[in-house]
């Protein structure tokens, strides 16, 4: 299944070193905004933004033995694995690449006390030589003793995470180019589980079919493995599994794809299995479904408070309210991210204001299954926000849709 050549040609089109010159030119806006020296960055997606480096992003994840240094007036310092310096070479973005010291017991060990102290002294060191005597160091991710250890040094540390969120929050024109393509690769592989799906096969082979295409057209990997059948359809989140699906049965799932370029393609569909019509109770259920999402992508648009959303927002049938989805919209771009907004009912818990802005992405969510009912449908469309509204970036239709 190579990469189509449409697909190759706009993947190759877009402009890298404007891609990542413009996400580090926005996180260093967020970095003079907070009034940081710089920030140190550990988490992978955190350091792709800012570096367009990527390595080992998954296995980095958990553990956290690279990480990068950008100074608000500095250099951007790469700190690598030393047997894989070579690969951010060339990346206009990177000032200096210097072997990294892993701190974590994996690669540590008994040793993690002086790898920590010989980190801290390294992460010190420069912020006294490009911090200009601000003291203040944003850090995304950092166990107790290593923050304790940069707390002993004189710094006074921030949460780098809310500074990242708020600079990826508005996408630059190639970042909604590199989510448009991964949208358009998702939108292959959805047309492919509809073709695959027949009595027989199993949630897991089914669940393939998106690994496999994303693979294949350069995409990276998936979030999460929501694809179920049948009753396990509802609640919600549950993982796929060995089971059967047959004929008539519900077909739930959400992609949590992260495709070319690293970007987030999510989207949820509902299908009914071949060898059955759909039934009036999953005909209702996807209708309602398809009525909530219609309904909320049309409030969005530049300008439109979170609150103003949320008091006008399609009213959720009261019988569906227990097993709603989490969130009605949240931000998409490496993976989900800010912001998330929350149902009215929730709003008190959990919910804050903010407002859609022009060239914000996010996914517009739905789920709906009662308490007691044997199966539930999930649907959700991602968008881009404009000041006309928001425009889905998918053509998998959600109208009329629940047939292969």
């Amino acid at each position: 299944m190579p990469l189509g050549l449409d697909l190759q040609a706009r993947m190759t089109a877009i402009d890298q070193p404007s891609l990542r010159r413009g996400r580090l030119a926005r996180l260093r806006e967020q970095l003079v905004r907070h009034d940081v020296a710089g920030a140190i960055l550990s988490d992978p997606l955190n350091i792709r933004y800012a570096t367009g480096s990527r390595n080992m992003a998954v296995w980095t994840l958990h553990a956290p033995g690279r990480y990068a240094f950008v100074a608000t007036e500095g250099p951007v310092i790469l700190f690598e694995f030393a047997a894989s310096a070579h690969v951010s070479r060339g990346i206009e973005t990177i000032d200096e690449v210097r072997a990294s010291t892993p701190w974590f017991y994996f690669l540590s060990g008994p040793r993690t006390q002086e790898k920590t102290r010989r980190w801290a002294a390294e992460i010190a060191a420069l912020v006294a030589e490009y911090g200009r005597g601000n003291r203040r160091l944003a850090v995304d991710r950092c166990e107790p003793w290593g923050a304790r250890l940069l707390a002993q040094r004189g710094l006074d540390l921030l949460d780098a995470q809310e500074l990242l969120e708020q600079a990826r929050m508005i996408k630059t024109p190639e970042e909604i180019q590199c989510l448009q393509l991964s949208v358009d690769v998702c939108d292959i592989a959805i047309a492919r589980i509809r073709r695959a799906l027949r009595p027989g096969i199993t949630e897991n082979q089914l669940w393939a079919v998106l690994h496999e295409t994303n693979a294949a057209h350069g995409g990276e990997w998936i979030e999460c493995r929501l694809l179920t059948s049948g009753e396990r359809t509802n609640p919600w989140f549950q993982e796929s599994s060995e089971r059967i699906i047959c004929s008539g049965d519900l077909v739930s799932f959400d992609t949590d794809m992260v495709g070319p370029c690293g970007y987030l393609a999510d989207l949820s569909r509902s299908i009914v299995c071949p060898g059955a019509k759909p039934s009036p109770q999953q005909r209702t259920l996807y209708q309602l479904a398809q009525e909530q999402i219609v309904t909320n992508i049309a409030l969005i648009r530049s300008g439109v408070t979170f609150r103003e959303f949320a008091a006008r927002c399609w009213p959720v049938p009261e019988k569906y309210i227990p097993h709603r989805y989490m969130m009605m919209v949240h931000g998409a771009g490496f993976v989900d991210e800010y912001p998330t907004v929350v149902y009215p009912t929730d709003w008190d818990e959990w919910g804050y204001d903010g407002q859609f802005e022009e060239n914000m992405v996010v996914c517009v969510e739905s789920f709906i299954g009662e308490v007691g009912g044997r199966e539930g449908v999930k649907l959700e469309q991602q968008v881009l926000v404009t000041r006309a509204g928001a425009v889905p970036m998918s053509s998998s239709s959600l109208i009329d849709a629940l047939e292969p």
